[in-house]
C-alpha cells in the first residue's frame, strides 16, 4: 500500500460549516447548469460528471493537502449528486424513494469493502491511495443520497423547504448527542451526518432559489451560487489562517 500525506480534512465544526455551504452550492449550481442554462439533465450529467472527475484526478493525484483544491471536489460531488438525483427521478422514471434505496445500497457496499479490506472506516488521517479512493466514491454516494432523500421529504412527503431543513436539522443534532454521549462508532456518525447535511445544504439552496408561491425566496440561480460561494470562501479563508497559527504555535513551543 502506497503511503501518502493525509489530504483530507480535519473534521471540526468549521469542515461542517464548509460542508453545508459546498452541498448548497452544489443545490444552485446544479440547478444553474440543466435549469438556468436550459441544457437538460442527460447535458448536466455529462458536464457535471466530466469535471468531477477531472477535479478528483487532480485531488487524488495531488502529493499534499490542499484546502481549495479539497473543498472545490467537494462542491463537484455535491453539483454531481444533483444531477444523478435528479436524473434517476425524471429521466429514469424511478421515482426519489427508489433512488434512495439504491444509493443505500451503493454506500453500504463501498463502505463495507473499505471495512472488509482496511478494518477501519476513518476518515482523518487518510495516508493510503486506495482508501482515498474508496473515501471519495462514498462520497459521491453520500452526496447523491443526501439531494435524493432531501427531493423526498419536499416532493414526496409535502414538507416546506423550511420543514425539510427542520427535519435533516433534527437527525443532524441526534447524531451530534450520540457522537458525545455514547460510545457509537465515529466514523459511522461521521457518515450518517455527512448524508444528512446534503439534505440540509440542498433545502436551504432551494429556499434561496425556488419560486415564492413554492416557499422559496425566488433569487436567481447564479447570484445564490455567487452568495454562497462567497460565504464558503470566507469560512476557508478564516480555518486556514487560524489552522496556520496554531501550527506557528506548536512549532514555536
Amino acid at each position: 500500500m502506497k503511503k501518502i500525506a493525509t489530504k483530507v480534512a480535519q473534521v471540526t465544526v468549521a469542515f461542517w460549516v464548509m460542508k453545508i455551504l459546498a452541498t448548497t452550492l452544489g443545490e444552485t449550481a446544479g440547478d444553474f447548469v440543466s435549469m438556468t442554462l436550459n441544457l437538460g439533465y442527460y447535458s448536466g450529467f455529462a458536464i457535471t460528471f466530466t469535471a468531477l472527475i477531472a477535479i478528483l484526478f487532480l485531488q487524488v493525484s495531488s502529493r499534499h493537502f490542499h484546502p481549495v483544491l479539497f473543498w472545490t471536489a467537494i462542491v463537484a460531488t455535491t453539483t454531481a449528486g444533483t444531477k444523478v438525483s435528479d436524473m434517476m427521478d425524471r429521466s429514469l422514471g424511478l421515482g426519489y424513494a427508489w433512488g434512495s434505496l439504491i444509493l443505500v445500497a451503493g454506500l453500504a457496499a463501498t463502505l463495507a469493502i473499505w471495512y472488509r479490506r482496511h478494518g477501519n472506516l476513518n476518515v482523518y488521517p487518510i495516508t493510503d491511495r486506495s482508501i482515498e479512493l474508496q473515501f471519495w466514491i462514498a462520497v459521491v454516494f453520500s452526496n447523491s443520497l443526501g439531494t435524493a432523500f432531501g427531493d423526498f421529504l419536499t416532493d414526496n412527503m409535502g414538507l416546506s423547504y423550511i420543514q425539510g431543513a427542520m427535519v435533516t436539522a433534527g437527525v443532524i443534532v441526534v447524531v451530534v448527542a450520540l457522537h458525545y454521549g455514547t460510545k457509537l462508532n465515529h466514523a459511522l456518525l461521521f457518515w450518517v451526518a455527512f448524508i444528512f447535511t446534503r439534505p440540509f445544504g440542498a433545502t436551504f439552496g432551494d429556499l434561496l432559489t425556488k419560486p415564492l408561491e413554492n416557499g422559496g425566496m425566488n433569487l436567481p440561480r447564479e447570484y445564490a451560487s455567487l452568495i454562497t460561494l462567497a460565504l464558503l470562501a470566507a469560512v476557508l479563508y478564516v480555518a486556514n489562517r487560524r489552522t496556520r497559527q496554531a501550527a506557528g504555535i506548536k512549532a514555536v513551543t
